[in-house]
């Protein structure tokens, strides 16, 4: 659970980061319209996907234990969630910051590796699933609808 709460964190404290970011590249580059890349998404992306959605897993971790019930698909779910909006969201800075500059953006490798960072992020939804699933189960099998909260 310490590791969902870290991760949640970071990914809070670089989410506002980006945004401070976006708002200081763009005022010094001059820019008339600031959400003509996609900087300002990077924000967004890493404050929903990464700081309230892990606050989200957090919640129900501490409700189902989902780590417990399904440790690999949990851990896997973890890395690869992890590891996507990471991706997701460097590409989306590096895109951003290249067409605020007034640089070529248009790589498909960037593409691609954007693609990838999305790949990884529904192979995490899949994973968490497969996990909630066996929690779930779990539960249903104990008799209680939260095994956290059953010896309360």
């Amino acid at each position: 659970m310490m590791r969902l709460m870290y991760t949640a964190f970071v990914f809070g404290i670089t989410g506002v980061l980006s945004g401070l970011y976006y708002r200081e590249l763009t005022k010094a580059s001059d820019v008339a319209d600031r959400s003509a890349s996609q900087l300002p998404l990077v924000h967004t992306h890493l404050l929903v996907l990464g700081f309230v959605f892990l606050l989200i897993m957090l919640a129900l971790e501490r409700l189902f234990a989902i780590s417990a019930a399904a440790p690999r698909a949990f851990t896997w779910f973890y890395w690869m969630w992890t590891t996507g909006v990471a991706v997701t969201g460097g590409m989306m800075l590096v895109k951003g910051t290249l067409v605020v500059l007034g640089k070529d953006a248009s790589s498909a490798a960037f593409a691609g590796i954007a693609g990838l960072g999305h790949i990884s992020l529904s192979v995490a939804v899949i994973l968490l699933f497969v996990a909630l699933r066996a929690a779930l189960k779990a539960a249903e099998t104990s008799g209680s609808a939260a095994p956290a909260l059953a010896g309360r």
